[in-house]
């Protein structure tokens, strides 16, 4: 598994800092849709554990995959994925 989670850093105004961990709808639409993680993991080409990673939130996407995930449910990637910002 890959992307950003809560402990790896990335470049801010400000020099290095803490990546935000993600919100995200995955859970909700894929239920949405009647789909299991399974059949959205083949679609996403994809483990099952890791579209159970990112419902859960143990795991943020890498780009390309948050851009895959989108495509899937046709909607804005900000749609589905918002910043935690608590």
């Amino acid at each position: 598994l890959s992307g950003l989670g809560g402990s790896e850093m990335c470049i801010g105004d400000s020099g290095w800092r803490a990546a935000l961990p993600m919100n995200n709808q995955l859970r909700e639409l894929r239920t949405r849709q009647g789909w299991s993680q399974a059949e959205l993991a083949t679609r996403l080409e994809v483990s099952r554990q890791t579209v159970n990673a990112i419902e859960t939130g143990r795991y943020d996407p890498s780009l390309p995959l948050a851009f895959k995930i989108a495509r899937a449910f046709e909607m804005p990637i900000e749609s589905i994925f918002s910043p935690d910002e608590d």
